[in-house]
């Protein structure tokens, strides 16, 4: 790829080896720009950006956010901080540490470079919602000290940082707000609901469901996830967000259950589990600000994007046999 100079710009993303991470860093590579992906591997792989390894404008530092980050970047994305509830409860104390200190370092970082930065925050800021379906204007109902906490309100406070740091010290920042994501290089271990449900309908497995099944999620396919992330980093200037993203379509558990047995084939029973500690029952975003200031709404339907996830895990539970 011939680079153009006057449009290529030297971008970080913290937990560039994650999931969603991985896709952005690929991404952000096509579009001709210079990546630097961050990443301690806590819950990053190196196998999802070992493709990327051979450009010669990619460049891997195994770091912590929680340590001081010395680079010369003009964009950060910080998507960095375990995302999954088994990864996040695992140490919650560095989780909430994470999603902090990461926000103060990343923030000092764009202050001195004078580079915009993004915040990967989440729909969990809403806690279990008295609202619905959510809008960035509704504050949340979230328990403070409860086993959820280090993550919600980890991010909470991170949102507060970014915007205390743009009132104080005039950073440009994009917040947005990210609801269930999916798709290739989600982990099989990290309790997510469609990875659980995926690979216990491959494994023959009964499919467990927390509750009675009728809770309800929105699932927002990440190649969707990704354009929408790097339009509102690209977005006009004094839109600081946040911003929903996410896809409005909304499933119960037994509904997006069901489906995935039919796609896999699977003969797995569903099992009903008791419903864990401040599981939210509904969650489904409001995109109006999105549409309006992106001009983005999600792309793949629910069955298209289960259908190339679930070739995914087929290949990766083939690897690992």
């Amino acid at each position: 790829m011939v680079k153009n100079m006057k449009t290529s710009k030297r971008i970080l993303v913290t937990g560039g080896a994650g999931f969603i991470g991985s896709h952005l860093c690929e991404k952000l590579l096509a579009q001709g720009n210079d990546v630097i992906c961050m990443d301690n591997l806590f819950t990053g792989q190196k196998n999802n950006i070992r493709h990327l390894m051979s450009d010669h404008y990619f460049e891997f530092i195994r770091q912590d956010v929680l340590e001081d980050i010395y680079i010369e970047c003009d964009q950060i994305y910080n998507l960095a901080c375990p995302a999954s509830p088994i990864h996040y409860q695992y140490d919650p104390i560095k989780t909430g540490k994470t999603s902090v200190i990461g926000a103060l370092h990343t923030l000092g970082l764009a202050k001195r470079c004078k580079a915009r930065i993004l915040q990967a925050s989440t729909s969990e800021v809403y806690g279990d919602p008295e609202v619905h379906p959510q809008p960035e204007s509704y504050r949340g109902s979230v328990n403070p000290h409860g086993v959820r906490s280090c993550y919600d309100e980890g991010k909470r406070m991170a949102e507060t940082l970014f915007f205390d740091y743009y009132r104080q010290h005039h950073v440009d920042i994009k917040v947005i707000r990210i609801f269930n994501t999916y798709g290739p290089r989600m982990r099989p271990d990290d309790g997510r609901v469609v990875s659980n449900f995926i690979v216990q309908a491959l494994k023959g497995e009964d499919i467990t469901i927390y509750g009675d099944g009728n809770q309800t999620r929105s699932f927002c396919y990440v190649d969707d996830l990704v354009e929408a992330m790097i339009r509102m980093m690209n977005s006009r200037d004094g839109f600081t967000g946040p911003v929903n993203l996410g896809n409005p379509g909304e499933f119960t558990m037994l509904e997006l259950a069901n489906l995935i047995i039919e796609l896999t084939g699977s003969n797995s029973k569903i099992v009903y589990r008791p419903l864990p500690e401040d599981d939210p029952t509904q969650r489904r975003p409001d995109i109006t600000l999105a549409k309006k200031e992106l001009d983005w709404e999600p792309q793949v339907p629910l069955r298209e994007g289960l259908e190339k996830t679930i070739a995914y895990f087929k290949n990766l539970l083939v690897g690992m046999m």
